[in-house]
């Protein structure tokens, strides 16, 4: 039997996929009472955006979402937020980091809870994308953590990756050591104004010519590293300059509809992977041999492939569980 929260959560599971199934079907019109014709997907603007503690992250999408808004835009702000590890809970809503931004009728600011998920990002992060595309956000913007490997994952859900870094600090280049740089599209050194101004030069020029050593990911386009400064506006009009020509130049060359198609088959089966996860640990069987499981890989009795192949085969030869989803389906 299930229980009262569990036969909730399913509901509101089952409600959001009736809507992402429907935004799909209305998606694939293009007459003008479809919810996202092929020209707003044209003009549809998704990038994840990261960069070390310290860059200004929301300051800058502060910035930048108020410039979009009053241009017209419609901007949605997924933040991953970052949880406790032993709670779950967030510490801090991007959205009072972002006051302005939060209370303009033209944004949409979600913030998203980590709850241990690889690398930040909630699993129900690209759902949430294509939600906000139904609902005619034409800019959505995934801010992550900036650390381990939620800037990978974020890839695989925008048409472009935002790095940014401060003016100094350290190691400067060490987003380079990371790979970060990797997947960036455009690097935006932030904070470029006062006393900043000529380490931010600095920094632009040592990305422009680190940039030349990386291989870019398109054929079409290459990285740009441009300066910004958060508080006096200046250089956030070329940041959405950049964005625009990026989009324009894949999208005419066939390259950004290719790879928002290669992206729909990883939801698939990052879907798929999350929901025999859950499946496998909610198994009666399972759950009966996971204590005794862990506690003896914590001893050192068996190692962790063998303990995982034996609960791979319980999970194989019992009978299945009951899928809450499927029951609450069936009564309604």
């Amino acid at each position: 039997m299930i229980t009262d929260i569990e036969r909730r959560c399913s509901s509101v599971l089952i409600l959001v996929n009736v809507l992402l199934e429907q935004v799909a079907e209305l998606s694939q019109t293009d007459c003008t009472d479809g919810i996202v014709t092929t020209h707003q997907r044209l003009l549809l603007e998704k990038a994840g955006l990261t960069g070390p503690p310290g860059a200004g992250k929301s300051t800058f999408i502060e910035a930048f979402g108020k410039f979009l808004t009053d241009s017209g835009h419609k901007v949605a702000v997924l933040a991953v937020d970052p949880s406790s590890s032993t709670t779950g809970g967030s510490l801090l809503g991007d959205k009072t980091r972002m006051p302005e931004l939060s209370r303009d009728m033209n944004a949409y600011i979600r913030p998203s809870p980590t709850s241990g998920t690889l690398g930040g990002v909630n699993r129900r992060t690209n759902e949430a994308i294509v939600l906000c595309e139904g609902a005619g956000y034409d800019v959505i913007l995934v801010e992550t953590v900036g650390v381990g490997q939620s800037e990978f994952v974020v890839a695989d859900m925008v048409d472009m990756f935002v790095l940014l870094v401060p003016p100094a600090g350290g190691d400067e280049l060490q987003a380079l050591k990371k790979g970060i740089v990797e997947v960036a599209d455009l690097v935006v050194v932030n904070k470029a104004d006062g006393d900043l101004l000529p380490a931010a030069r600095r920094i632009q020029a040592e990305y422009t010519s680190a940039l030349k050593f990386v291989r870019p990911r398109s054929v079409v386009w290459k990285p740009r590293v441009i300066r910004v400064s958060s508080l006096t506006k200046e250089g956030i009009p070329k940041a959405w300059d950049r964005m625009t020509g990026f989009r324009n130049k894949t999208w005419n060359s066939g390259e950004l509809d290719m790879k928002r198609r290669r992206q729909h088959r990883v939801w698939m089966w990052n879907h798929i992977q999350d929901s025999m996860i859950k499946l496998f640990r909610q198994h009666p069987s399972v759950q009966r041999l996971i204590d005794r499981m862990e506690d003896r890989v914590m001893r050192g009795e068996i190692t962790p492939g063998a303990a995982a192949d034996a609960l791979l085969r319980e999970f194989q030869k019992s009978p299945k569980t009951s899928n809450p989803e499927q029951i609450q389906q069936d009564e309604l």
